[in-house]
């Protein structure tokens, strides 16, 4: 998971993919970077860290130009702490193409023998994106060598590249003196939008990006989502190509998206993540009258802040007192995204802080966005009862995760899964919760694809189904010994 944007202005972008990035920030803090292009030179700037934290005003003054792209990282593959393995990356030919990317490649260890061996291209960092970048500039080498670059040419390398890669990927690419590339996989498991402005002299602008919140808060008005298989050209003077560059495109968007990644005041795939976690709080009340005696309950609480609407749900749905005794420290990232179990735990307790009188003496019950290792809900099982809760009652809005993620999710190895091959009973022992209760798989889907076109989602790391055939036993045991943190 990480947060891109790309932008083709009749005015500076330095400032514009500076703002988004703040807006994509929860998408990743391990590191970011900005390129812009003027003319066909391009300026870049990458550091480690927080966006705030990243650029100074002599960076911004160096980030010429109208036309660029931003990215945000959680590291998935890759060292997170290395600065070389930041977006975006860069090749000087054909024409000089730099890239950022969000997902992550499935086929890494074939395309590094073919990068090497075949097409003689040296990748310098770990990162699947310089992969991905290499990939793209070879093919796009083959269609243009001594003509003119037409957006045809681009496409037909897209076509290639979706031939030759696997796994997740939306892309967002500059091509020195000639535009902006956007594409996404096949599968569209892996959100990118368009967003459209039209100026006062009435010239047009466009913007691309993760989220649908960061067209909205840069005044474009959305246009449509990039479809899966997709590719988008965008040229100099802001004119537009579309083309479908894959043979059996199906759309099947990630549902942990909805469930915890993404804004909730954000539209994926025409699907509003805020009232898909509505939803998810209605289905999962539902669960929950079946298992707990609505008496036994006191009040509802969420976990700040990806589960509160969800929660809200719930205290309605069960007409329970719906209450707020956790609160946030917001100058702490995101714990889920943060490398290591060690950090992990620490942060949960300078995240979290509960507050007494809302815990002491009741029966609550939390609601969670998801259960993933079970750090962060351990701890929160431990702080209640040190507030004087009477009994808890812990909830999840997701089922339990008990496969890998491997489309752009650090969830590589089931030995941190808390619910792999746990019942749920065994799971909450370990949690130290009275109850647990987990949303239903079916629940979560219908919660997600209620009132939609989309009939499919990548469910893959609650039901064990991998969408893309290169995902089997073999390639899972070697992403668990290769990533696990």
């Amino acid at each position: 998971m990480c947060g891109i944007v790309g932008i083709v202005s009749t005015e500076l972008v330095n400032q514009q993919i500076y703002d988004s990035l703040l807006l994509l920030q929860h998408r990743g803090q391990d590191s970011t970077g900005i390129a812009t292009m003027d003319g066909s030179v391009f300026h870049m700037h990458k550091a480690k860290g927080q966006v705030r934290e990243a650029y100074r005003t002599r960076n911004m003054r160096s980030l010429r130009g109208n036309i660029g792209l931003g990215h945000v990282r959680y590291a998935t593959k890759g060292a997170a702490n290395r600065e070389e393995e930041a977006q975006p990356f860069y090749v000087n030919a054909p024409y000089g193409i730099i890239l950022v990317h969000n997902g992550n490649l499935t086929n890494t260890r074939e395309l590094e023998k073919e990068l090497f061996n075949i097409d003689r291209r040296h990748t310098n960092s770990t990162s699947d994106t310089e992969m991905l970048l290499n990939v793209l500039a070879t093919e796009l080498n083959s269609q243009v060598y001594g003509k003119e670059l037409l957006p045809n040419h681009i496409f037909n390398a897209v076509k290639s590249v979706h031939k030759r890669i696997q796994g997740s990927y939306a892309s967002i690419a500059l091509i020195a003196g000639h535009g902006v590339l956007a594409f996404r996989d096949p599968f569209g498991i892996r959100p990118l939008v368009i967003g459209k402005r039209i100026t006062k002299d009435n010239k047009t602008s466009w913007m691309c990006a993760s989220e649908s919140l960061v067209l909205e808060n840069n005044d474009y008005q959305i246009y449509r989502d990039v479809e899966p298989g997709e590719a988008v050209f965008i040229t100099l003077d802001g004119d537009i190509y579309f083309e479908q560059c894959a043979e059996n495109p199906k759309l099947y968007p990630c549902s942990f998206e909805y469930v915890y990644l993404a804004r909730p005041d954000s539209v994926m795939n025409g699907i509003s993540v805020y009232e898909a976690r509505l939803r998810m709080g209605d289905l999962l009340a539902e669960t929950i009258k079946k298992t707990i005696s609505s008496g036994e309950i006191d009040v509802i609480m969420p976990i700040p802040d990806s589960s509160r609407p969800a929660a809200m749900q719930v205290a309605r749905q069960l007409g329970i007192e719906y209450r707020e005794g956790l609160f946030k420290n917001r100058y702490i990232g995101r714990t889920f995204i943060m490398p290591g179990q060690a950090q992990r735990k620490k942060s949960v307790r300078q995240k979290l802080n509960a507050m007494g009188t809302e815990f002491k003496g009741k029966n609550v019950l939390i609601v969670d966005d998801s259960i993933v290792r079970g750090t962060t809900s351990k701890e929160i099982v431990q702080m209640a009862r040190f507030a004087g809760a009477n009994k808890v009652t812990f909830t999840s809005a997701a089922p339990p995760v008990r496969y890998p993620h491997v489309y752009g999710i650090n969830m590589p190895s089931t030995n941190e899964l808390i619910a792999y091959n746990k019942t749920i009973p065994e799971i909450a022992k370990l949690l130290l919760a009275d109850n647990l209760v987990y949303q239903e798989i079916n629940d979560l889907k219908k919660a997600i694809i209620t009132d939609s076109t989309i009939s499919n989602l990548d469910m893959s790391c609650f039901d064990g189904k991998y969408i893309t055939g290169s995902v089997n036993s073999e390639y899972l045991a070697w992403v668990e010994n290769t990533y696990s943190s």
